[in-house]
């Protein structure tokens, strides 16, 4: 039995690290290294009330969500659970190249960490958002509802519904002008998102991409050490340069969960573990089960699947 981990970008619920840091002592562990690299204190990283300015909010936001991601992984692996192959969505994708091996995961909480001094964006900018949208899958029709409208792109592409009825996509840009695609077109078919102001995935976001680039080269990035699946294109990150150039256009390119999961079922995974907040489980259509793991009791129900599929568990620990 082959295992895919799949980590999230953040597009869904908001983590839920403090129940399994409650519950696993590993969790615990971890979340007092991760203060150490980012000088934030646990509860900041946990549970409190994120910063206003929008950078800072962004960098401890990411800081939150890779935290909790890897603390899951760390879990599984105390049960001698561990992928066969890794990929992601945006902050996802490189929660997963650390996991992968091809950078420390002080790095990663560092490089986190600084980008909170990306300098803020001009007050007399527009104001930029995000929307769910959901697109016709007929021939012929529109790429996504926003299709050739000034200030409006596809930011992320989730692919089809469970029930194979429309196409789930992230799109991103002005404000303005996705509040009134989302009156013009029918009701539900563009939903904004409150409170997310930043256009991520297009190229509204470079200069946090040029901000950031010369704190990405300065990280060592090495090989991956198993299938590490873009969410760029449909590509396995072989190289350390190919792990490189992910982190330099993450931010300002959009990003494809078709991609990893294809990606993935082409590399004979036949379980997928998605860790993190996502889009909610039952939604969309995967080519192999997925169990997604956010709370303690997630952990027993993806050591239960796993061994029902054939995983051999037997060394591992029980779970009290």
């Amino acid at each position: 039995m082959s295992l895919g981990y799949l980590f999230g970008g953040g597009v869904g619920t908001e983590p839920h690290g403090l129940e399994l840091y409650r519950t696993f002592e590993v969790v615990q562990g971890w979340y007092e290294q991760v203060s150490a690299w980012t000088g934030l204190t646990v509860g900041e990283i946990l549970e409190e009330d994120l910063p206003t300015a929008q950078e800072e909010r962004q960098s401890v936001g990411t800081v939150r969500e890779a935290a909790l991601a890897i603390g899951v992984h760390d879990v599984l692996a105390s049960f001698d659970l561990r992928p066969a192959a890794i990929g992601g969505l945006s902050l996802g994708a490189m929660t997963a190249s650390c996991l992968a091996g091809s950078l420390g995961r002080r790095e990663l909480f560092e490089m986190l960490a600084g980008s909170r001094d990306t300098p803020e964006p001009p007050a007399e900018d527009p104001q930029q958002g995000i929307a769910i949208a959901f697109g016709s899958l007929a021939e012929g029709a529109p790429s996504h509802p926003g299709e050739n409208v000034p200030g409006i792109y596809l930011a992320g592409d989730f692919g089809p519904t469970a029930d194979g009825a429309q196409r789930i996509m992230m799109l991103a840009g002005h404000a303005e002008a996705l509040g009134a695609l989302a009156a013009e077109v029918p009701p539900g078919t563009v939903v904004p998102l409150p409170g997310r102001t930043i256009a991520v995935h297009t190229p509204l976001r470079r200069p946090y991409r040029d901000f950031m680039a010369p704190r990405i080269d300065a990280i060592p990035f090495t090989a991956p050490e198993i299938p590490l699946l873009s969410c760029l294109e449909p590509k396995v990150l072989r190289t350390a340069a190919d792990v490189r150039d992910l982190f330099q256009r993450n931010s300002t390119d959009p990003i494809s969960l078709v991609d990893v999961y294809t990606g993935m079922k082409e590399q004979g995974v036949q379980l997928g573990l998605v860790m993190g907040p996502s889009i909610p489980e039952g939604i969309l259509a995967f080519p192999f089960p997925v169990v997604h793991i956010e709370r303690p009791e997630h952990i027993e129900q993806a050591l239960t699947t796993a061994y029902d599929l054939g995983i051999d568990l037997s060394g591992a620990p029980a779970l009290s």
